[in-house]
């Protein structure tokens, strides 16, 4: 703070950082709230989809063995066909308040499955329930893994957001505030010290004048007493500059 020197100036400077700061703040604040509300909304959506993933799984795992059962091992049948991609998952960005989250979508390929007479001998009813089942938990599963990495990003951002709030709430703009009123103390301090030392120079002049016409009276208070008239003294325009002359010393002019 002493390496702040007390002028107006660096009062204007701090006060528009002042300015600067508290609008900066109050943004900051705002985008913290907006992640807090988002924040809440995927933990809610993850809580809710992690619970109905235990009821999908169960049944997707229930459903092959029923699979197996009717059709026998046909796992087989189709480690040997054609491993083409039916299902891919698609790559996003979702921006919230300035933070880009990643986001998962799943999509199907359109490819043509080998294994589509899996089941005509028996148990095919069976083998398309386990299809559609573990579909629904793929689908599922991406969708929790899209929640999950989003949540990760945003409890990050939402500290780093946090961090530069309370950074700006606690250490810099009381830190301005403190600077500020201390150049305000050395102003009025300065101020007072010139208005105490023109009120001095003012008396000085005063007393310099009372005791000027203090000698000036005890003079003419002697003169008198002496029987002594002193006339003042005339400067300036009040001297007649013709009473040093006498007009009988000039000889006559004749015309």
């Amino acid at each position: 703070m002493s390496e702040v020197p007390p002028t107006r100036m660096n009062e204007q400077v701090f006060k528009g950082k002042k300015k600067a700061a508290q609008s900066g703040h109050g943004l900051l604040k705002k985008k913290a709230d907006a992640l807090k509300v988002k924040f809440r909304d995927y933990a809610k959506a993850i809580a809710e989809t992690k619970s109905g993933m235990a009821a999908d799984s169960s049944s997707a795992f229930f459903s092959l063995t029923q699979a197996e059962y009717a059709a026998g091992n046909f796992k087989q049948k189709v480690s040997e066909g054609s491993m083409t991609a039916r299902v891919r998952v698609g790559a996003g960005i979702d921006n919230v308040a300035g933070v880009k989250l990643p986001v998962f979508t799943y999509y199907e390929t359109g490819a043509a499955t080998d294994n589509a007479s899996l089941g005509l001998v028996g148990g095919g009813k069976k083998i398309q329930m386990v299809r559609e089942k573990y579909s629904a938990l793929l689908q599922n599963l991406i969708k929790l893994a899209s929640l999950q990495t989003s949540f990760v990003t945003l409890d990050e951002a939402m500290k780093v957001t946090n961090r530069r709030v309370n950074a700006l709430e606690n250490v810099t703009i009381p830190k301005i505030e403190h600077v500020l009123a201390y150049i305000s103390r050395e102003l009025d301090e300065l101020e007072r010290e010139d208005f105490t030392r023109l009120k001095l120079v003012q008396s000085k002049k005063e007393n310099d004048l009372k005791e000027e016409k203090r000698l000036k009276d005890l003079a003419e208070a002697e003169a008198k007493k002496a029987g002594k008239i002193v006339a003042p003294k005339k400067t300036g325009s009040d001297v007649d500059m013709t009473a040093n002359f006498d007009a009988g010393d000039d000889a006559d002019v004749v015309f």
